[in-house]
């Protein structure tokens, strides 16, 4: 497993509890939109604790961004990372897993499951490749949204949040409706992505097998 040594080049406040890191990217380092890799904190003491994050920069910058969320009181390597400035250095190994791009559809995404999508997205911006994709994205407020202004910015009216303090409106559903899916379905939607935590992966999927989705349509990070 190779290891690049790079230094913290930017940070950047995305909410509360999410940070934007961006680093040095090593020569050679190539990665495909919504691949990750392991981070570590290069310290004596952390140079091992190691950590998956996807990146977000687009393939061709000179540069890696990770959108990072910290979680507070636990004394975690994010909440460590959190005190990482410009000038420090971070660990990171080779990329590995993928989310593939196969054509329009409809993303669901929970919380910072969003990630993978926001390098995709980024990319198909570049290529003009927008068109035809529709992104739910759950949380469980508006504080939490995610680069939900250049979501928008990027995807209009096809960028569709669904809020848990929305429940009683959404049918007390805390996660995306069954309705919410079926109401944006068309002959032209051939895709369903799907990332976020192990609870929402579950339910989005139980979702697309009541609609009868072919499990060759529903894609999922490997």
């Amino acid at each position: 497993m190779n290891r690049h040594i790079v230094k913290i080049l930017r940070t950047a406040v995305i909410t509360h509890n999410v940070k934007s890191f961006t680093v040095e990217r090593p020569a050679g380092y190539h990665f495909i939109p919504g691949q990750a890799t392991d981070i570590a904190i290069n310290t004596p003491l952390l140079n091992n604790e190691l950590r998956p994050f996807t990146i977000v920069s687009g393939v061709e910058e000179d540069f890696l961004e990770f959108i990072i969320k910290i979680y507070k009181g636990h004394n975690g390597i994010t909440e460590k990372m959190l005190d990482s400035k410009p000038g420090d250095e971070w660990i990171i190994h080779d990329v590995f897993g993928t989310l593939p791009y196969r054509g329009p559809g409809i993303f669901l995404a929970g919380g910072t499951g969003v990630t993978p999508f926001i390098a995709v997205f980024r990319e198909l911006q570049k290529l003009n490749r927008l068109r035809g994709n529709t992104l739910l994205l759950a949380n469980r407020t508006n504080d939490d949204i995610i680069c939900g202004h250049e979501l928008e910015t990027m995807l209009g009216n096809k960028f569709i949040n669904v809020l848990e303090s929305d429940a009683e409106k959404n049918g007390g559903e805390k996660y995306i409706s069954i309705s919410q899916i079926k109401t944006l379905i068309n002959a032209k939607t051939e895709f369903f992505y799907v990332c976020g935590p192990d609870p929402f992966m579950a339910h989005c999927n139980k979702l697309l097998q009541q609609l009868n989705v072919p499990a060759g349509k529903i894609i999922t990070e490997s």
